[in-house]
């Protein structure tokens, strides 16, 4: 309760200072200072003032609000009272520091809020009062407590002897002296006209410069154009009014800000002309032309709502006028509302202009697409108006890319990129994706189809020398209800064209591959090469093993090409191959790889296959290298097997005769029994191992992969996916054969391993020749006695006697050699497969069937040695 007397007082106080105040500043005031007690009624009022919250709807400006009481006092026709509150207003915004008001804002709200109240509740009856400093007094000096009291107004209304007012008929006088109503008529004597005037001309005293000369100034700068007062200033970049001239903060806010327009066209059109200048710079390209095309268009429709505004321009603005909203002229105020819409496109287009500066092409598209994602309905459909025009370029690259096969991209803007390379190499190397030019829009998968739809009308009439595709890339533009024109494409239609590029990949795809399978027989061609490169034609590689054997068994430099090729047609016309197709069997070839001093023509000879054009675009040389690679694996692993198969013809017991063996002496017997045993044995050993990797080889390995391989080859539904399945068959016959990279140590292994079996032919043939010549010897040692024993003496008996036995040691020698070369490769050997096996990869490459042989063997081979 203390609180609230100390409150009551604290209000008297306050209204008995503001009464004072008022009073003495009133000069007709006849109310005396010295009451201490205001009236209830003020008290009341300030209370109430004081106890509100008034929360204002306006945003918070000193400067404004303090041009709106001034305003508000000149149309009320107070020009006195406007000059003095603009006096004690700059005051009062000059004082700072301690002490001082630091929301100057809201004391001037304050104020107004105050005065607009004090009209409400006047019982609208219209008072003309005054306050020092031009605002509406709070409280009038009570000469009548029911009529409000009239004082003179800033018109200086003099009173003349008789009691009237000057300028002001009797008739209005007596209504002005009695307290009644003043109602100004419209005469232009009359004192709004008087007002009026003495506004204008305070606002010239205020301003340098008129508000339709900056309308116009700002006119000329939102056209690039510097005005005679608004200047581009380089420190700010941008237009500005110079500190230099006299205009009112709100309007020099306002100007700035309506130049920005200016500043954003100015960007905007250097852009668009840099790039017009430089039409042809590869730099640029057809989309930047089509950008600009669009920027252009907007600007021309820019440029006749300035021809509007400058028209309306002419017109001069009236300042307080009963009919000045219906005018037709233009104001800093209407202009910015005529700038609202024109200020959000600009902003815009000078956005775009500035992440497309350094782009070209689908990135160009890209970047633009981006911006288009908005909510605001007005910016999204202009977007979509501007890229309509933007990418209209980028889709009649694809229209022609994709139905004729046709790379128009002079400037390098499509995300389609071809290089001039061979025809076997235009599928793989002739086109390829630029990511750097894919448009946002379009998707990795669509851009992908659609890279694969050119490529393939342009292998149909490059490569397969094929004219009937226009017919499906016709037939597809007519399923997909598209029309295959210029233009029938455009921004916003992304489903017509993945529609289109479905549509037509489906249809050229399967017409290429028809071509492929019928016209040029590829699965024909790639079961001849399994049967010929792959040795798959087993009585031909029997056949041409044995005849070429002999020529193959010398030096690489002295074997002729031409009669290996000679060779290679008898072993055809001796097999079954004879009934091949001629076409399969002309492109079937003897080829000479480069061979080093002390090659033999084992080590260099190769059969080649030429798959001609179209079908070597499968066939590559690096696929065809692949081919060589394991064609010399199966080469050298026959060559070893022939050579086995030539050594047990040699080591065949039937071939020692009986009586041979029998009527040899103990020591030669055994020696004799001890060496081929060990031979024998080795050879079976080296025989079941082959046996079972040639097994392993030509079964599990090339028919497992051909059947997978021909079951995808069927599944094919285009190019790329053939060469992938034919990618994969070869592949897997590398890696499963050990050929492959991870498999180098293993291949060197198996390698030595052949070469050690080679070894033991030689070791073999000599030995059996050996005993086989000694055997011959001693059958003519056994035949001469007989044949000379009526005419020979003693001494030739005792002659041949000594003969025996030299071949007997000789024998006996050479079978120990022969035994000890023996020994030796067989521990070689057995080391060396040891080895090998240890190192087989268990999930890797060998498959279960060869790891349950890998196992069984090393078993094998672990109790046997």
């Amino acid at each position: 309760m203390a609180d609230d007397h100390r409150v009551g007082d604290l209000i008297r106080q306050l209204v008995h200072r503001l009464h004072t105040t008022s009073s003495s500043s009133s000069s007709s005031s006849p109310i005396s200072n010295s009451n201490p007690n205001p009236n209830p009624s003020n008290v009341k009022y300030a209370t109430r003032i004081l106890s509100s919250r008034m929360t204002p709807s306006i945003t918070a400006d000193e400067a404004a609000m303090a041009y709106s009481i001034k305003s508000q006092l000149v149309k009320q026709g107070k020009l006195s009272d406007a000059l003095s509150f603009a006096d004690l207003y700059s005051k009062f915004a000059s004082i700072t520091g301690p002490g001082s008001v630091k929301n100057k804002w809201s004391v001037l709200y304050l104020l107004k809020v105050v005065s607009e109240d004090r009209k409400t509740n006047a019982n609208n009856i219209q008072t003309v009062s005054s306050v020092s400093g031009g605002l509406p007094a709070l409280f009038e000096p009570e000469l009548n407590a029911n009529l409000p009291r009239v004082v003179k107004d800033s018109v200086s209304l003099d009173y003349e002897g008789n009691g009237d007012v000057k300028g002001l008929s009797r008739n209005d006088s007596m209504k002005l002296r009695n307290g009644g109503v003043l109602m100004v008529s419209k005469d232009p004597e009359n004192l709004r006209d008087m007002a009026h005037r003495e506004f204008t001309e305070l606002v010239k005293e205020e301003n340098n410069v008129s508000e339709e000369v900056l309308v116009r100034d700002v006119l000329y700068c939102c056209q690039g154009i510097e005005g005679k007062y608004v200047l581009f200033d380089e420190s700010i970049d941008g237009y500005a009014l110079p500190d230099t001239i006299r205009v009112s903060k709100p309007a020099r806010i306002m100007v700035r800000k309506l130049c920005e327009l200016g500043w954003l066209f100015k960007k905007v059109k250097e852009y668009v002309s840099e790039t017009m200048e430089n039409f042809h710079d590869e730099n640029v390209g057809t989309v930047a032309q089509a950008f600009c095309a669009a920027l252009q268009d907007e600007l021309t429709e820019y440029y006749k709502l300035l021809a509007v505004l400058q028209s309306q321009s002419m017109n001069p603005i009236p300042l307080v006028s009963e009919n000045a909203s219906s005018g037709n002229y233009l104001s800093l105020r209407r202009l910015s509302v005529w700038f609202a819409e024109p200020m959000v496109k600009m902003r815009l287009m000078a956005v775009l202009v500035d992440s497309c500066k350094d782009l070209k092409g689908g990135a160009m598209a890209g970047a633009i697409h981006m911006h288009a994602q908005h909510g605001d309905p007005l910016l999204h459909e202009f977007m979509k108006r501007l890229l309509r025009r933007v990418c209209s370029p980028l889709f009649e690259m694809v229209r022609s890319w994709v139905l004729e096969g046709e790379l128009e991209d002079i400037f390098s803007e499509f995300f389609v990129l071809g290089h001039s390379v061979k025809a076997e190499s235009l599928w793989r190397e002739g086109y390829r994706l630029h990511s750097a030019m894919l448009p946002s829009f379009i998707s990795q998968s669509l851009a992908r189809r659609i890279l694969r739809t050119g490529k393939s009308i342009n292998f149909l009439r490059v490569c397969c020398e094929d004219r009937s595709w226009a017919d499906a890339a016709t037939q597809a533009a007519a399923a997909t209800g598209t029309t295959t024109r210029r233009g029938g494409l455009g921004y916003g239609e992304t489903d017509a064209l993945e529609s289109l590029v479905t549509e037509a990949a489906k249809r050229i795809d399967k017409h290429l591959m028809d071509v492929v399978y019928n016209q040029y027989r590829f699965k024909e061609h790639c079961l001849a090469i399994k049967r010929y490169l792959l040795l798959g034609q087993g009585d031909f590689v029997q056949y041409l093993m044995d005849i070429v054997g002999p020529e193959l068994s010398e030096p690489a430099n002295t074997i002729s090409s031409f009669k290996l090729a000679g060779l290679l047609e008898s072993a055809i016309r001796s097999s079954n191959a004879q009934y091949d197709d001629p076409d399969v069997l002309e492109r079937l070839r003897v080829k000479m790889m480069p061979h080093n001093v002390g090659d033999r023509g084992w080590d260099v000879f190769s059969l080649d296959y030429d798959a001609r054009i179209p079908l070597n675009t499968v066939f590559t040389e690096s696929v065809m290298a692949k081919y060589l690679k394991i064609f010399n694996f199966l080469w050298k692993l026959r060559r070893v097997e022939h050579a086995l198969i030539g050594a047990w013809k040699k080591m065949k017991p039937n071939l020692i005769t009986s009586r041979f063996f029998t009527k040899l002496p103990k020591a030669v017997k055994f020696r004799l029994i001890l060496t081929s045993r060990r031979c024998q044995v080795l050879w079976n050993e080296m025989n079941h191992f082959l046996t079972n990797l040639q097994y392993y080889i030509m079964f599990e390995v090339l028919e497992v992969s051909w059947a997978n391989f021909s079951d995808e080859m069927e599944a094919s539904k285009d190019l790329d996916d053939l060469l992938s399945a034919h990618d994969k068959y070869l592949h897997s016959i590398v890696e499963k054969s050990l050929l492959g990279e991870r498999s180098q140590a293993l291949y060197k292994s198996l390698f030595m391993l052949f070469d050690l079996i080679l070894r033991f032919r030689s070791h073999a043939d000599r030995l059996y020749e050996g005993i086989y010549e000694f055997q011959a010897r001693t059958m003519e040692d056994k035949t001469e006695p007989s044949a000379h024993s009526r005419s020979k003496s003693e001494d030739s008996e005792s002659w041949l006697s000594d003969g025996r036995k030299a071949i007997t040691q000789r024998a006996d020698e050479f079978l120990r050699n022969m035994g000890q070369e023996i020994d030796a490769v067989s521990k070689e050997y057995s080391s060396l497969f040891k080895g090998f096996i240890s190192q087989l990869p268990v999930q890797q490459h060998i498959d279960l069937k060869f790891l349950m042989f890998r196992l069984d063997f090393s078993e094998f081979y672990g109790s046997a040695f």
